[in-house]
């Protein structure tokens, strides 16, 4: 058991925290004269540090989810989601959504494709609503910073927001409020393209390099942002801020994350700094739900497909499911780090 613990430790820590590549720059920036204690120093270190670990980790994954994804095109997801009824069908959508798109803007579309389709609009709003908040990316992520503990159970709770949240939208007769022109969109039933093993590596290739050109300058302000936390914001701010102790600190953080345009990968390294500055777990966590889920651009894209009561609806439903989860957080963290 030992045996495992410290080989489970080694992976989360080496593998993906990469720890060994933090000492690696550390080093080097040192030989070149500059203080790790500095402002400066800390900074170039942080930052160099985790853009590399972001992008390398952002590649592995993307590639591999969307060869996964490759297997699951529009008119097979639709079949399968159509099997299941009820809140099976809420949480399988949700479940699907951890292996589409990495961000808010990139789950619409696919949304308005399953809501012309047919599919209940509680389906579709649960895919809408894990799909950029707890994808496979989020999962590999958290645990290089926070923890294999953290990590699942971010996941489980962002599934439980995805699959409640649908569910009430779909008990309160919301699907009227879906624009006509996405309900009466004109649906072709077409067969699966049989892909060979090429044109899926093909496909994944291709996915790969669209979504790092598109992700790259937020995962580079992220980080910026982070390296500024990490090393110029006194400690002491950010505690009377987003600490454990300010009883509105979650729902300061939502708030806040709500307008800004992200995706996990851009929102991670801001989080890590956050935590080292004593910010609470909880905070910490919704904000980069709210960061992901409720991005004001995504939110003028779905303002596009539905009326202001659902669009209303669903920020509020959305919202108060992330402060919940962050309270919760905040209230277990003694047990989690």
């Amino acid at each position: 058991m030992e045996l495992i613990g410290r080989s489970w430790l080694f992976f989360q820590d080496q593998v993906l925290g990469m720890q060994w590549l933090n000492t690696l720059i550390g080093n080097a920036l040192t030989a070149m004269g500059l203080s790790m204690d500095s402002v400066m120093g800390g900074a170039l270190r942080f930052f160099i540090y985790d853009t590399i670990k972001i992008f390398v980790l952002l590649s592995v994954l993307i590639f591999g989810i969307s060869y996964i994804q490759s297997y699951f095109p529009p008119e097979r997801t639709k079949r399968i989601l159509g099997r299941f009824h009820g809140i099976g069908a809420n949480l399988a959508a949700a479940l699907l959504g951890t292996v589409t798109p990495f961000c808010s803007c990139s789950s619409i579309p696919i949304f308005m494709g399953f809501t012309s389709a047919g599919l209940p609009i509680g389906v579709t709003f649960s895919f809408l609503i894990s799909s950029p908040m707890v994808d496979l990316g989020s999962l590999v992520l958290l645990m290089s910073v926070f923890g294999a503990k953290v990590a699942v159970i971010y996941v489980i709770l962002g599934l439980a927001i995805a699959v409640i949240g649908g569910t009430l939208l779909e008990k309160l007769g919301m699907e009227r409020y879906v624009e006509d022109f996405i309900k009466d969109a004109p649906h072709i039933e077409g067969e699966d393209q049989r892909l060979t093993p090429q044109d899926r590596l093909l496909y994944a290739k291709e996915q790969l390099v669209g979504t790092v050109k598109k992700v790259a300058p937020y995962i580079l302000i992220g980080v910026g942002i982070g390296a500024f936390i990490h090393n110029a914001v006194p400690q002491t701010w950010v505690e009377m801020i987003l600490g454990s102790d300010n009883p509105f600190a979650v729902i300061l953080a939502a708030l806040v994350g709500i307008p800004m345009y992200a995706d996990i990968f851009g929102t991670i390294p801001i989080a890590e700094s956050l935590l080292f500055k004593g910010a609470g777990l909880g905070t910490i966590l919704s904000f980069m739900m709210a960061v992901t889920t409720l991005s004001l651009p995504s939110m003028i894209m779905l303002k596009k497909a539905v009326k202001p009561k659902l669009l209303t609806t669903f920020i509020v439903i959305c919202a108060l499911g992330i402060i919940i989860v962050g309270y919760i957080f905040n209230g277990i963290q003694s047990f989690l780090v």
